[in-house]
């Protein structure tokens, strides 16, 4: 596995409620990489609502296992953004050897190769664990200038937040993990 820290690697963006943008609208992003050429992240609060299907669906699909997982059964699938739709992601506690890896840290890796998703079919996958397909990113220097526009906030990821907290509850709990009240955030920003 690649160890990587960069810039806000490994820490939420959490959408500002001036974000109307459907992708984006209390939204909460994870990110995955983040470095002088840019950013890139998964949103993990927002279960494709277009998709009728579920996780079980998707790895009898990709995988080519008849049995339904028992474990992922209503596993919703997440919009992680609006590029590449069709390409999936696992974030996940770590645990096992994937083809295609990243170590975020000690408590947090995320996967993009088809050999976790046969391992979490047949029940041999992480524990805790989403699934994502598409993942927003920002060119160089794109990020930095929405952050000081008051677009998002940074927060610290969270296991807790990642794999426990429900999907609907993601945003005010990122935003509470801060000790800001989500009652007074300001819809909109001056200049002095």
């Amino acid at each position: 596995m690649v160890e990587m820290n960069h810039f806000f690697a490994n820490h939420f963006l959490v959408a500002m409620p001036i974000l109307t943008d459907p992708y984006f609208n209390r939204s909460v992003i994870y990110i995955c990489e983040h470095n002088e050429k840019g950013a890139v992240g998964i949103v993990i609060n927002q279960p494709l609502q277009s998709l009728k299907i579920n996780l079980s669906e998707i790895l009898q699909a990709i995988v080519g296992i008849t049995t339904k997982p028992y474990k992922s059964v209503a596993l919703p699938i997440l919009c992680g953004g609006p590029i590449h739709p069709e390409r999936g992601f696992v974030i996940h506690a770590p645990s096992g050897e994937w083809q295609s890896s990243l170590k975020m840290n000690s408590e947090i890796c995320v996967t993009t190769s088809k050999d976790i998703l046969q391992a979490i079919a047949k029940q041999q996958g992480p524990d805790k664990f989403i699934f994502s397909l598409g993942y927003a990113n920002w060119v160089g220097g794109q990020l930095e200038q929405e952050i000081i526009n008051n677009f998002w906030l940074i927060v610290p990821a969270t296991p807790s937040i990642l794999f426990d907290t429900p999907f609907n509850k993601r945003w005010v709990e990122a935003i509470n993990s801060l000790g800001v009240d989500v009652n007074k955030l300001v819809y909109s920003c001056g200049r002095a």
